[in-house]
């Protein structure tokens, strides 16, 4: 049980487990998970951490086939500058290593947006926890529990 799946359960939303089995040379993490559990790729999502005005951290949830637009991720959280966070300092904040950072459970509370397009799915995956295990939810439900904003986050 990863303090994600625990959150997703202590609320009672409906969700599904998806597990497999990850290999540690793949090159994309999130289109690996997309690949070995047959999903359409726009329909799994990334977890980003990303520092904002040089000092606030906050939490990015876009498609495994999309691209951060860091100044879209600035103009959604009302700050000038967004830079990727260093990845030590990820690790930390969230409780989770790369590649199985989840936008649930982490163990500060960090303002999340989640990329617009996730409202065009029925249900979207993220990271559960760990790598190799995903999440299946509602996009409204993972709102719900990360207080987050739905936001334009990608490149075009």
């Amino acid at each position: 049980m990863t303090p994600a799946l625990e959150q997703a359960r202590t609320a009672g939303i409906a969700c599904t487990l998806h597990e497999y089995l990850h290999d540690p040379g793949a090159a994309s993490y999130g289109l690996e998970a997309a690949e070995k559990l047959g999903l359409p790729p726009e329909q799994v999502f990334k977890t980003l951490i990303v520092k904002l005005d040089g000092n606030q951290l906050s939490v990015a949830v876009l498609p495994v086939t999309q691209q951060l637009s860091l100044k879209q991720m600035a103009r959604a959280a009302g700050a000038k500058k967004a830079v990727m966070a260093d990845p030590a300092e990820v690790e930390r904040v969230t409780g989770y290593v790369l590649g199985g950072v989840s936008p649930l459970g982490q163990k500060k509370r960090l303002a999340t947006f989640i990329d617009a397009s996730a409202r065009q799915h029925a249900t979207i995956h993220v990271s559960a926890g760990r790598r190799g295990l995903e999440i299946e939810l509602a996009p409204g439900d993972l709102a719900a529990l990360t207080d987050a904003l739905f936001m334009p986050l990608a490149m075009n």
